[in-house]
C-alpha cells in the first residue's frame, strides 16, 4: 500500500495527529506494534489535562501545554469525551516556599495560564476540608482538567478513521528505507510505501530514528508507580493536589481521575528495561509517605490496584522536528509529562512542519468532526438508565457489577475495535472495581468468542502471550 503520510505509534499523540491530518485530503495511515491501540505510554497515563503551571516558560512543552488545554476542551466537545475541567494546587507547608510559588506562577503568566491566584489556609480548608491544616498557601490554577486517557486515544482514533485514516495494529515496525521520492516502511506483516513518515513511537521512539539514521535521539525510560483507590473516596479532595515540583517530578499526587476513583503517585526513577513495570514495596511506601502530607486520611487499605507506566525521557524538553537529513521524516520524540495535555497541539505543530516541507495540505470539503458520546451507564442518573434499559433491555443485562457495565456496552466496544480484556477495560471500565474482574471475567470472554467467532482460548489480556484459557489438546 502506498500513502501520504504514515504515522508510528498509536497513543495518544499519535492518535491525534492522525484525527488532525484527517482533515486534509490525504492517504494516511497509523500503524501500532501493539494489538490496540493506547497499549504503551498512554496505558498508564494519570489523565491530567495540565494548565501549564510547571514548565519554563521558554520551554517547548510549556507552550504546547498551554496551548493544548485550550485545544483539549474544544475537542472533548466535539468528539464526546468525559473531560471535566477541577482545577489544580501546588501546596506549600513553609514560608520558605512562598517564593518559588511565586516564581512558579510569574513563569506561568509568561506562557498564558489564566485566572491563577495564591490561596491562603483559609480557603484551602473551606475548599479542601481533608487537606493537611499545615498547609500554608497554595497556587490555585483553575483551567486545569481529568480526562480517560484511553478513551481519549480510542474516540480521537475512531474520529480519524471515520474520516478516511487506516489504522493497522499488531504492525510492529522492523525496518525503515529512504527512498528517492518517500520511504519503505517493513513491519511485521506487511511492507508500505510513503511519502511522510512521523515517529510518535513513544518509548521506541529512538529505535525509529536510528533506523533512518538519526541517532542523537535517546529515550531513557522513567518508571512512575501509581495506586488507585476505592470510589467511595472520590471526595478525597476536590482538585489535583501538587507538592512543589522536584527537578524531575511533579512529585506525589493526590489526583482525581474521570471515572471517580482517586489515584495517588506517581514515584520517579529511571530505569533500563523499556517494559519494566513493575511494581514496588518501597514506592507504595514512598507514595503512602508523600501523599499524606497533603491529605493525612489516606489509608492504605483503600488502594484497589498497583500498576506502573514508563515515561519516555530524551532530555528536558519535547523532541518535534523535520529531519532535514532525511526529508520527510518529522520525529516526536520525549513526549512525557504533559504530552497528554499538549498532543493536539504537538498534532498542529506536525501539520505545519508537514506544509512547511512540502506535503500539499488541502482541507477536505466534508470533514466529520463529531462523534457521538459513548454511553456509560457508571455517568448517568438511575432515570437515564431507566429510558436506555426501555428502548434496549441488554442495557439491564449488567456484565460487571463494581462498575455499572453492561452487555450492550461490551458489544459496542469490541464493535469498536476491543479485541483483548484490557481493551474492553480500557473502553468500558468492566474489570476495573475492587473485585477485579472476578465476577466479569468469563462473562466479557464469552461476548469476546461470540462477536469476534473464535475459541475462548484464543482471547487474551492484552495480545498474544497473555492468553487465559490453555488448550491442554494443542
Amino acid at each position: 500500500m502506498t500513502y501520504d503520510v504514515t504515522i508510528i505509534g498509536g497513543g495518544v499523540t499519535g492518535a491525534a495527529i492522525a484525527r488532525e491530518l484527517s482533515r486534509y485530503r490525504l492517504k494516511i495511515a497509523l500503524l501500532e506494534k501493539e494489538v490496540e491501540l493506547a497499549f504503551g505510554v498512554s496505558k498508564s497515563n494519570s489523565g491530567i489535562i495540565h494548565p501549564g503551571t510547571q514548565n519554563p516558560p521558554d520551554s517547548l512543552k510549556g507552550k504546547l501545554c498551554v496551548l493544548g488545554n485550550k485545544l483539549t476542551k474544544r475537542l472533548a466537545k466535539e468528539l464526546g469525551v468525559d473531560f471535566k475541567e477541577v482545577g489544580e494546587l501546588i501546596v506549600i507547608f513553609c514560608e520558605e516556599d512562598r517564593q518559588r510559588l511565586l516564581r512558579i506562577k510569574e513563569d506561568a503568566e509568561k506562557l498564558g495560564v489564566p485566572d491563577l491566584q495564591i490561596v491562603d489556609r483559609a480557603w484551602l480548608l473551606k475548599h479542601e476540608p481533608n487537606i493537611n491544616p499545615e498547609a500554608l498557601a497554595a497556587l490555585y490554577a483553575p483551567t486545569a482538567g481529568i480526562i480517560s486517557p484511553y478513551r481519549w486515544v480510542y474516540d480521537l482514533a475512531e474520529n480519524a478513521q471515520k474520516n478516511g485514516v487506516t489504522i493497522l495494529t499488531s504492525h510492529r515496525v522492523t525496518g525503515l528505507k529512504r527512498l528517492n521520492a518517500g520511504f519503505e516502511i517493513i513491519t511485521n506483516q506487511a511492507t508500505l510505501s510513503t511519502r511522510c513518515v512521523i515517529n510518535a513511537a513513544g518509548l521506541y521512539a529512538d529505535e525509529i530514528a536510528r533506523m533512518a539514521g538519526i541517532t542523537d535521539i535517546v529515550i531513557k525510560p522513567r518508571q512512575g508507580e501509581e495506586f488507585i483507590l476505592d470510589k467511595k473516596r472520590e471526595y478525597l479532595s476536590n482538585h489535583l493536589l501538587f507538592p512543589l515540583p522536584t527537578p524531575v517530578s511533579k512529585g506525589t499526587l493526590m489526583i482525581k481521575t474521570s471515572d471517580g476513583n482517586p489515584m495517588i503517585g506517581p514515584t520517579a526513577r529511571d530505569v533500563e528495561d523499556k517494559e519494566d513495570r513493575s511494581t514496588s514495596d518501597d514506592g507504595l511506601k514512598n507514595v503512602l509517605d508523600n501523599v499524606r502530607k497533603l491529605i493525612p486520611s489516606v489509608n492504605e487499605n483503600d488502594i484497589i490496584a498497583y500498576f506502573a507506566g514508563l515515561r519516555p525521557v530524551a532530555g528536558d524538553d519535547f523532541i518535534i522536528r523535520h529531519e532535514d537529513n532525511v526529508p520527510g521524516l518529522i520525529n516526536v520524540a520525549g513526549i512525557q509529562s504533559p504530552g497528554l495535555t499538549a498532543a493536539p497541539a504537538i498534532a498542529l505543530l506536525v501539520a505545519d512542519l508537514l506544509k512547511k516541507n512540502g506535503l500539499k495540505l488541502k482541507r477536505k470539503l466534508l470533514f466529520k468532526k463529531y462523534r457521538p458520546p459513548t454511553i456509560h451507564l457508571f455517568a448517568f442518573p438511575f432515570e437515564r438508565i431507566r429510558e436506555l434499559v426501555k428502548g434496549d433491555p441488554s442495557y439491564g443485562d449488567i456484565v460487571c457489577r463494581c462498575e455499572m457495565v453492561s452487555d450492550k456496552e461490551v458489544r459496542a466496544a469490541i464493535r469498536r475495535g476491543a479485541r483483548t480484556l484490557d481493551g474492553i477495560k480500557f473502553r468500558t471500565r468492566a474489570q476495573a472495581g475492587r473485585c477485579h474482574g472476578g465476577f466479569c471475567t468469563t462473562r466479557i470472554m464469552k461476548i469476546l468468542a461470540e462477536e469476534l467467532n473464535i475459541p475462548l482460548t484464543e482471547i487474551t489480556k492484552r495480545g498474544p502471550g497473555t492468553e487465559l484459557i490453555k488448550d491442554e489438546r494443542a
